[in-house]
């Protein structure tokens, strides 16, 4: 019995960390159609700048839910307004913009930081499990993409904002003729990818050292659960991020977690084969 608590526990984890890093991606990707893949970078500096801050002095818990996605969200409007803005429409430009924007971004923050890991301790002490030593931080980060999710959706169905959001990704025409400015809908969509993009970063921070390269781990995982979700950007982050999550705690355990990322990899283009418009896109066709 501690040894199914544990799966289930770890495979719980393992989807809401895939629904965390995947979340503001599936933000950018669903609702403005911009293939931002400097998305792991963005993850990677949230990280930064919350072990920045606590080594500054700045409570962790500050740092991690309130400085991580504000610095990361200001760099995101200054990356909308400055270059993606100018290639709305332009996939493979976007791509190439974004994937050079990667790179300068490594290349600054291993200038700052150096390319040595650094880390910072996690605030919430580890348990037992039985037999079983568990890591007390896994269950702060299920309950903070939990809570992530839940606002998502509320913001999504219940808030103007949220309604004109979605008018926009639709028809930007039929939001330009009901007064609305496109053009500052993704703004402002793109500021809170980003802003969210941070946020993962933070508070993934303290469970391993963070090197300047850590972007590149978090950007395919983020990348098969999007594109493989579909155009809604609630409903398809949520079901991808279920189905990759217990297949990869499930075959890591069964075998080793290189297994599990593997058969999580060849799932999503099984999944991509069968689907190419994603799982929301042949199933929930009007969901948020």
């Amino acid at each position: 019995m501690d040894y199914a608590a544990v799966v289930l526990l770890e495979i719980i984890y393992m989807i809401a960390f895939l629904a965390l890093i995947s979340a503001g991606l599936a933000v950018v990707f669903g609702m403005m159609r911009v293939i931002n893949l400097a998305h792991g970078e963005f993850i990677m500096i949230g990280g930064y700048t919350t072990i920045a801050c606590v080594k500054a002095g700045f409570n962790i818990y500050f740092a991690m839910l309130v400085v991580s996605p504000l610095v990361v969200g200001i760099l995101g409007l200054l990356v909308e307004r400055l270059v993606v803005r100018h290639l709305y429409g332009r996939m493979i430009d976007t791509m190439l913009a974004t994937w050079g924007l990667s790179l300068l971004m490594v290349g600054v923050v291993t200038f700052i930081f150096g390319n040595t890991a650094v880390s910072v301790p996690a605030p919430i002490p580890g348990y037992t499990l039985g037999q079983f030593q568990m890591g007390g931080h896994n269950l702060f980060i299920i309950g903070i993409a939990t809570l992530l999710i839940i606002g998502m959706w509320l913001v999504m169905r219940f808030t103007r904002l949220g309604l004109v959001a979605r008018g926009a990704m639709q028809s930007a025409d039929v939001a330009s003729s009901l007064g609305y400015d496109p053009k500052r809908v993704y703004m402002w969509t793109f500021t809170v990818g980003a802003a969210l993009s941070g946020l993962a970063g933070g508070v993934l921070a303290p469970l391993t050292g963070l090197l300047p390269s850590s972007g590149g781990a978090y950007i395919a995982k983020a990348f098969i659960t999007v594109i493989t979700g579909g155009a809604a950007v609630i409903t398809g982050t949520i079901t991808s991020s279920a189905i990759f999550g217990t297949i990869n705690q499930a075959v890591s355990f069964g075998s080793s977690p290189v297994i599990g990322e593997i058969v999580m990899l060849a799932c999503a283009v099984l999944l991509l084969r069968l689907m190419p418009q994603g799982i929301t896109g042949r199933f929930f066709r009007n969901a948020p």
